[in-house]
């Protein structure tokens, strides 16, 4: 494999961090967006997928988000009879957002981004190297 296809495939693997970085970023930004109305639901957690799609030119598998999708898990309640979305017992259903698990998540995926971006580095300072051999 050369250090160009190696640079694409390191390439579709940040897109695939970031675009994972940005719903767990909305997850955080929504742990407390409750319903406005009785009976409607709070903001549910978001959840991304990744599949394996093999780049035939680059005879390589690429990761790619393969689909957004919901945390199906149930609300916690919260006892707030003031709420406009609370139902006739006082209780509002809140978000399923764990900010502990989301910060986890994010960690994580910055860490397979950065892994990502160091061997786009090295092999584009291997190809500098390279060239510059071929200059001499």
């Amino acid at each position: 494999m050369d250090l160009i296809n190696a640079i694409k495939i390191s390439a579709s693997g940040m897109k695939a961090q970031g675009t994972r970085l940005r719903v767990i970023s909305e997850n955080i930004a929504n742990t407390n967006s409750l319903a406005e109305t009785p009976g409607g639901e709070p903001y549910r957690r978001k959840l991304v997928t990744f599949q394996n799609v093999l780049d035939r030119e680059l005879r390589a598998d690429l990761v790619k988000v393969s689909r957004i999708g919901f945390d199906n898990s149930e609300f916690s309640k919260r006892f707030d009879p003031t709420h406009p979305a609370a139902d006739a017992e006082g209780y509002v259903l809140t978000p399923n957002v764990n900010g502990l698990i989301e910060m986890m998540d994010m960690r994580e995926a910055q860490r397979s981004y950065d892994a990502n971006l160091n061997l786009v580095e090295a092999s584009k300072r291997m190809i500098e190297r390279t060239i510059d051999l071929m200059r001499d």
